[in-house]
């Protein structure tokens, strides 16, 4: 009998210690389903052996070494339980820090302004070889950190290929999103690329943005350095789709737009295309207006687009805003081209924080007491050291700024944004479906320069933010006014020949030389 409880006893340790390698060693995991039923079968089976041992163990307790041993035993315990109780107490607490000088392994503002408005469960599903899933993991967790209603899920597409196949996968390393019965996917595990897969199943749709053509505007398709493809790119990973129109052809704005852009256009609109964007404004429509400063003294201004701007309540200033800060010397330009730092308060610059420059812009200022009922507000101003000269001729002919030569000068800080919003009339009924979503609006941000969106411009630290925020906020989807994630900054250290040859000898010769100086020297003192 005795013999048969010993068996028991070892094959019992056994099957536990198998059930716990099932569980944590991830070569395993394929069989952790086992594990649990295994644990139930191999305690049970310790359990009997100490039932029938029980006289021995009993005894064992008697001796006076026995009791110093529970005693030992006890304190361990008593230690496990606390360290136990601490990593419980960890696990419902998560606290992180990211020591990293580019915050590589924290989420950006707009991930985690997205994740805080999910309002049901998202899955995500990592198709990829087993031997991959620690890699997405580290990135996912990030994810499931911040926000309780996400859950990931691992799948080998080898393993599983059935699943795999009823998800439509093609190719290892796809992310499948599932929210509300909406399915995305996306083919990275880059921030960036997760994010905007989770922007698209939780909108469930599409925002058409319109580039108005047909007055020397900025082309939406170019690569150049005048071109607008580099933000057109940005606006398609945010759920975008974009499209040109020459409302001139057309008559009228699509129907399907959410917003128009008039992007620095060399030529004044015609009064019919003026007519047709103040239709599209009284259908709460959104337009978004880059005037540049004349390139020349004598050029005529865009007087149409002014007057409309105007009727929303923006002044556009005739001149061109100068910043001797010394700020743009950071960025390797010169006056000519203002910087930002501080921004008046407004829902596009909540939480903005970062460097935007505008290469030669002219002022836009808030009429004093709005104009037709809108009171516009100014959210991007200069620093205190600029202004806004009104003799572009002296500046363009000599190069050099001097403030109040003119007695228009604008002294700084100097507003080259605004923007301002009316209720949509007639405003749509209610209790009708979607009315969760945004009550509809017009709103008009009005700036005063289009380079800064340009490729040539977008490098600087702020402007692609800058513009996909002005977006975001006149498209209504404030959860995507935010700083957005980075690409992680090559922090390699390069060296010269004889940098390496010093590091190589350093770390072979000097460092393990004075270590056994030392030894030498205290062994001689004390001898």
């Amino acid at each position: 009998m005795k013999r048969t409880l010993d068996i028991l006893g070892w094959v019992g340790t056994g099957v536990v210690v198998a059930a716990a390698a099932l569980a944590l060693i991830p070569a395993l995991n394929r069989y952790a389903e086992y594990s649990k039923p295994m644990a139930i079968v191999g305690l049970v089976l310790v359990l009997a052996y100490t039932m029938g041992q029980w006289r021995d163990i009993a005894g064992m307790f008697t001796r006076r070494q026995a009791r110093y041993g529970s005693l030992s035993v006890f304190s361990i315990i008593v230690v496990l339980g606390i360290l136990v109780a601490i990593n419980y107490i960890g696990s419902k607490q998560n606290k992180r820090w990211d020591l990293t000088a580019s915050k590589q392994y924290s989420l950006s503002d707009q991930t985690r302004n997205i994740l805080a408005k999910l309002d049901a469960p998202l899955q995500i599903q990592v198709y990829a070889k087993e031997l991959d899933f620690p890699n997405y993991q580290d990135r996912l967790k990030e994810y499931e950190y911040t926000s309780k209603r996400i859950t990931t899920e691992y799948i080998d597409p080898d393993k599983k290929p059935t699943l795999a196949k009823q998800a439509q996968i093609q190719q290892y390393g796809t992310l499948v999103f599932n929210y509300k019965g909406r399915t995305e996917r996306v083919t990275s595990d880059g921030e960036q690329d997760v994010t905007t897969g989770i922007i698209k199943v939780v909108q469930g749709q599409t925002k058409k943005i319109y580039f108005t053509q047909g007055h020397g505007e900025r082309d939406s398709g170019s690569q150049e350095r005048e071109g607008y493809g580099g933000i057109v790119g940005a606006l398609g990973r945010e759920n975008y789709t974009v499209d040109k129109v020459v409302i001139a052809q057309s008559g009228s704005v699509p129907d399907d737009a959410s917003v128009v852009v008039v992007a620095g256009p060399k030529t004044d609109f015609f009064p019919p295309e003026i007519d047709a964007l103040k239709k599209f404004l009284d259908k709460a429509g959104k337009l978004l207006v880059e005037i540049d400063p004349p390139e020349k003294a004598d050029s005529p201004q865009p007087a149409n687009l002014i007057a409309l701007a105007h009727d929303w309540g923006m002044d556009v200033g005739n001149n061109i805003v100068l910043d001797v800060s010394g700020m743009g010397r950071l960025i390797g330009t010169d006056a000519s081209v203002p910087v930002a730092a501080n921004y008046p308060s407004h829902a596009i610059t909540q939480r903005f924080n970062v460097l935007t420059a505008f290469p030669l812009a002219r002022s836009v200022t808030p009429v004093s007491g709005g104009v037709n009922g809108h009171t516009a507000q100014s959210f991007i101003e200069t620093g205190p050291k600029s202004w806004a000269q009104a003799d572009i001729a002296a500046l363009l002919k000599n190069g050099k700024p001097s403030y109040g030569e003119a007695k228009d000068d604008k002294k700084g800080p100097v507003g080259i944004a605004a923007a301002v919003s009316a209720s949509s009339t007639p405003a749509p009924p209610p209790g009708k479906p979607g009315e969760d979503a945004p009550r509809p609006e017009t709103r008009v941000v009005v700036v005063g320069d289009s380079d800064f969106a340009s490729n040539a411009a977008l490098g600087i630290q702020g402007n692609h933010d800058m513009f996909m925020n002005i977006v975001g906020w006149l498209s209504q989807q404030e959860n995507l006014i935010s700083i957005r994630p980075k690409e992680p900054d090559d922090r390699r250290i390069t060296m010269t020949a004889s940098e390496q040859a010093f590091v190589y000898w350093l770390s072979l010769l000097l460092v393990p030389g004075a270590v056994f100086g030392t030894g030498v020297y205290t062994w001689w003192r004390k001898r």
